[in-house]
């Protein structure tokens, strides 16, 4: 073992070497450690999971990648998919692909005698994937799709159940038109609520029968007016979006989930900062009070500094005892702060306790992501950083005089 360190380990842990001056200063190191890392985790943990979990429920509740007509634009009523170089089974047979749906939508008004709601009726075909939309219901059940006939069962949001005061099991009449048209009247019979805490979602959208669509919008039995395409993993859809892009034909377009919501996309992106300006701070903080303790343990141990230069060792070599010794000293924080840390954000993770409004922040729950690789990343680098940074403040070593430091008590 080098002298170095076999020294630095000596005095780190030696139990007779710690006046109450140093048990302060020692402490001060690592409560700063400690906390530094458990702030760290939290940020990381909560704002990747926040992102994660808003990525996710955009993509679980209207697909990863959506295909629609470019003679759709922006509007809410959807245009036939133009079927010339569209090719869905390659797009379904993709690898990434994990299953696709077909769907229309038209605009209308719910209304009763109490209220009505603005809505966008998003009809679904036979291939809609009930199991992926589950997670979102917290009443009643997904309508039964068949394509066969007109389907009156409709999901609504419970944001539009609460503002029209609609229950399982309630009618509603729902109100289209179309320029040039008399409005047409249909009546819909509410069999789930869902939620998604996305307000630009549960404000709108209710889920219904394909054919209902294909009615009031006057398109053909078979026709569609767009298709998502759900991924196995949400982190392929870069590689796999230009792939499906070549399979969609030229009068289509494809958009990614975030996309359709611009604000959404602008607020996730606001995580990475957030993350990154807390991470700074923590280290800042960490890497001044480790300095701090360094520079007080050269000063309180001036004598055995200079008892070592006496007995022949070199600056370089007391300089490398005092970095690994206040290392060491960093050890005990490390530990403590990743087990607070990862035991908060477990207890978070399974029981939720801690929420949020989600008009605000999309998620009515703080969401966690709990991976190894971040936890190692942060106590790593928090390490590094402290080690790099006190290499410049032990040069002040080699400005202690042997004849002086062995005087100096």
């Amino acid at each position: 073992m080098k002298f170095p360190l076999y020294f630095s380990k000596k005095i780190a842990f030696s139990k007779d070497n710690k006046n109450n001056l140093s048990r302060v200063i020692v402490f001060i190191g690592r409560l700063s450690v400690a906390l530094g890392i458990i702030v760290s985790l939290i940020t990381v943990s909560t704002g990747l999971g926040s992102k994660k979990a808003i990525k996710e429920r955009l993509a679980d509740f209207s697909g990863h990648i959506s295909i629609k007509s470019t003679r759709s634009n922006s509007s809410y009523n959807s245009s036939v998919l133009d079927t010339s170089h569209f090719y869905p089974e390659k797009i379904k047979n993709l690898p990434e692909v994990a299953s696709v749906q077909k769907y229309a939508t038209v605009s209308g008004i719910f209304r009763n005698e109490k209220n009505f709601a603005g809505i966008i009726f998003k009809g679904v075909g036979k291939d809609f994937d009930a199991n992926r939309f589950k997670k979102f219901l917290i009443e009643g059940v997904t309508p039964k799709i068949t394509e066969d006939g007109y389907n009156s069962q409709i999901v609504i949001s419970k944001k539009i159940a609460s503002d029209l005061n609609l229950k399982l099991n309630d009618s509603i009449v729902a109100i289209f038109s179309k320029e040039d048209r008399s409005p047409i009247y249909r009546k819909f019979e509410v069999v789930g609520i869902y939620k998604t805490d996305i307000k630009m979602i549960d404000d709108l959208v209710v889920i219904g029968g394909i054919n209902q669509v294909r009615k009031i919008q006057e398109m053909g039995p078979n026709d569609i007016g767009g298709m998502d395409v759900f991924l196995k993993n949400i982190n392929d859809v870069d590689e796999v979006f230009p792939k499906v892009e070549n399979l969609i034909g030229l009068k289509n377009y494809a958009e990614k989930a975030t996309d359709k919501y611009p604000q959404i996309l602008e607020w996730i992106n606001i995580f990475d900062v957030n993350i990154g300006l807390i991470i700074a701070i923590m280290l800042i903080v960490v890497v001044i009070n480790i300095i701090m303790v360094l520079l007080i343990l050269i000063i309180e141990r001036t004598n055995s500094i200079g008892m070592l230069k006496t007995l022949g060792a070199s600056n370089g070599q007391i300089r490398s005892i005092f970095i690994n010794y206040t290392l060491l000293i960093m050890i005990p924080g490390l530990i403590i702060g990743n087990l607070v840390g990862i035991v908060l954000l477990y207890l978070q993770k399974i029981f939720g306790f801690i929420t949020l409004n989600p008009e605000n922040y999309y998620v009515s729950v703080v969401p966690v992501d709990l991976n190894p690789l971040y936890i190692f990343m942060i106590s790593f680098g928090i390490l590094l950083v402290s080690a790099l940074s006190l290499v410049l403040p032990s040069f002040l070593i080699s400005k202690i005089s042997p004849v002086k430091a062995i005087k100096y008590n």
